[in-house]
């Protein structure tokens, strides 16, 4: 019997070990590099007629390296996003490389994979407003294009294998959203299913698999994939979960990263290799990144340790007076201990879920990853549902109110309160007319306003993002704090700022059945008459300010910094100094330079002369998408002041770290 044990053991091990080693792993460094010493496909241009649109429209082939038209293929469909047409994924991720590599590693089926522009309509240019309701629109007519048009035309003039087995459909943001709702839509042409950071296009979970039975059966893959500080995760997070729910595989796959390039390659870069082969469905679980087994010496496998506290960890600044925990490390890990005795499944989601482990105390402990130094929301799962941590204090953000912890930046001294004259927070209600209701917002007033009452000062406008309100500049911007630190320095001039809410507290969700583009298009609509009829009125009849453009400013952060170039920009007879973080307006200099914001940018000389402070801010791990925005207006003579916050993606530090470079060059 003791022998039999041992052998159960023994398979137990290598069973689990052999399942591991199924696991297509992250990309090493160099997947993406060009190697001259192996065989390399080739990319061609291809052109189709198609009758959804009326037009002949362009698709990118790419055939393997030894593709013969002697052997069938199966296909993959690769789609781009909002901004990008059929070479979005050639420029910017250079697919050809990274299967060229895998070829030679013989990790991959051959296939062919079709990159078609996934904006069906006749101007499909990725230029001018590229949010406009008849683009967004032509992104959902690409699904009858391409089940109607550009499959049969593929299947006419390549050698490929024309059944459901042998298709597959991924692509990357709104691609990633048309690849998960074409996908699943059309279940009877695809097998294989992968969205990389899919976008706000995502249909609803219960509308992308409204029977979970009849997916299962038909489903051979769906992979799901996202940078863990990418914006839009929550729309592949709640797919998972209705997923998880309703017990359909997937595989769930959360990596450190932004909405970018690094996140998108390493996705074609795992899914590639899962793709036309026989499926473990077995394996999907461990792509969640749970803690690694760990062998004892007699070959048994117990749980890797995660309670592992360190003795330099101290109590997170954000938790509630006379709480110990959570606490950080000097590595930026965070320890967890939660009392939840009679819990069944305790965890914490910190950029991703972590399990806890239960002492026989009745405490569950948890020690996370190194965590991305800044702010960062966190709630806590207990028997499948989700609560705040009652030991951290509550921030409004996401839409809901959410944990909190800040994560010690190099830099954060800047945003450190120190023993220096303090400015003050006052909190302003008045009845809105265009609300039918009262409305708050917040003033910083500085050190010295109530010594000198003779002093009057400028104003700076100052925006939160989506899913937050007027508290998301004082609780987790610290914007107080950073300004009463810069005046005490003398590096800015004393002003007023003043931080009302949006109208975009809640996050950007249609109803079923809404038109997606009017809705859009109204949402936050509001605020622009009550900061402009209201909330400036009230300001300049109630403080000591100085009431002309010359002495007004207005900036955000990410859809706030959208409001800032829809409002300001078309509004220059009311500012002078405007600031956009990690948010700009959707157009394209490159043609819409003379109309956007109804021609503000048209007569440059007299931009420049008006706009005393155009300010471009965005994280270094957001993309270039701002970093493009400023070369592109200077190279048309547009004046613009660039910085790039190192090391941060969408998140509070970088935008603490624009609003400390920003203050400093206005009013002056």
């Amino acid at each position: 019997m003791r022998h039999l044990f041992t052998t159960i053991l023994g398979v137990l091990s290598f069973s689990l070990c052999a399942v591991a080693q199924n696991i297509v792993k992250q990309a090493p460094q160099g997947f993406d590099s060009i190697r001259p010493d192996i065989s390399h496909g080739q990319i061609d241009t291809v052109k189709y007629e198609s009758k959804t649109v009326g037009a002949t429209r362009k698709a990118l082939i790419y055939t393997p390296p030894g593709f013969t038209k002697t052997q069938k293929y199966p296909v993959l469909y690769l789609l781009h996003g909002i901004g990008g047409d059929e070479k979005e994924w050639l420029n910017g991720g250079q697919p050809q490389v990274i299967l060229d590599n895998l070829y030679a590693e013989k990790k991959l089926e051959p296939m062919i994979v079709v990159m078609p522009n996934g904006r069906a309509m006749k101007d499909d240019r990725a230029g001018g407003n590229i949010m406009a309701p008849d683009k967004v629109q032509a992104f959902a007519t690409f699904e009858q294009d391409l089940l109607n048009d550009l499959i049969p035309f593929i299947e006419k003039q390549y050698p490929v294998i024309n059944d459901r087995e042998h298709r597959a459909i991924a692509g990357l943001s709104m691609g990633g959203g048309q690849s998960l709702n074409f996908g699943l839509g059309n279940l009877d042409v695809f097998a294989w299913v992968g969205g990389f950071s899919s976008a706000p296009n995502t249909k609803a979970p219960e509308l992308l698999v409204p029977n979970p039975d009849e997916t299962k059966k038909k489903l051979k893959l769906l992979w799901i994939s996202c940078g863990d500080s990418d914006n839009l995760i929550t729309f592949s997070k709640r797919t998972h979960e209705y997923l998880q729910k309703n017990n359909v595989p997937h595989i769930y796959y959360i990596e450190p990263g932004v909405h970018d390039f690094k996140v998108w390659k390493n996705g074609l870069y795992m899914f590639s290799q899962l793709i036309f082969k026989p499926v473990d469905i077995a394996t999907f679980p461990l792509y969640e990144q749970k803690p690694e087994p760990v062998s004892t010496p007699s070959g048994a496998i117990t749980p890797a340790p995660v309670n592992d506290v360190k003795i330099d960890a101290k109590p997170s600044p954000t938790n509630v007076p006379g709480v110990e925990y959570p606490q950080i490390d000097s590595q930026s890990r965070v320890h967890f201990r939660v009392e939840a005795p009679n819990a069944q499944k305790v965890q914490v989601d910190l950029l991703k879920v972590y399990d806890m482990v239960k002492g026989e105390d009745g405490i569950w402990t948890a020690t996370t990853d190194p965590i991305s130094i800044g702010f960062h929301y966190y709630y806590l799962i207990i028997d499948g549902f989700r609560f705040s941590d009652p030991a951290s204090e509550s921030f409004f953000g996401i839409g809901r109110m959410m944990s909190g912890i800040d994560i010690p930046a190099p830099d954060q001294d800047f945003y450190t309160p120190k023993n220096v004259p303090h400015g003050q927070i006052r909190e302003c209600y008045y009845i809105s007319e265009v609300k039918k209701g009262y409305n708050r917002f917040f003033v910083y007033t500085p050190p010295d306003y109530d010594k000198n009452n003779k002093n009057r000062y400028p104003v700076l406008y100052l925006q939160h993002g989506m899913g937050e309100d007027e508290r998301g500049w004082v609780t987790q911007g610290k914007l107080n704090i950073i300004m009463d630190n810069l005046l005490a320095e003398g590096r800015c001039k004393p002003m007023l700022i003043v931080v009302s809410d949006g109208e975009i507290a809640a996050m950007f969700r249609p109803k079923q059945g809404e038109d997606v583009n009017k809705a859009r298009m109204q949402f936050g609509a509001d605020f622009t008459p009550i900061l402009l009829n209201e909330i400036i009125p009230y300001v300049e009849k109630n403080f000591r300010v100085i009431a002309d453009r010359d002495h007004r400013a207005m900036a955000g952060l990410s859809w706030g910094g959208f409001q800032t170039f829809q409002i300001g920009l078309t509004n220059l007879d009311k500012f002078s100094y405007l600031g956009g973080f990690s948010g700009a307006g959707m157009f394209n200099p490159e043609t819409d330079l003379g109309t956007a914001y109804n021609g503000a940018f048209s007569d440059t000389t007299a931009f420049n002369k008006k706009v005393h402070t155009f300010f471009l801010g965005i994280g270094s791990q957001e993309g270039q998408r701002m970093k493009g925005l400023s070369d592109a207006l200077k190279k048309a003579g547009i004046h613009n002041t660039y910085y790039e916050s190192q090391g941060t993606a969408h998140e509070w530090l970088t935008w603490r770290r624009c609003l400390y470079q920003f203050a400093p060059i206005i009013f002056k």
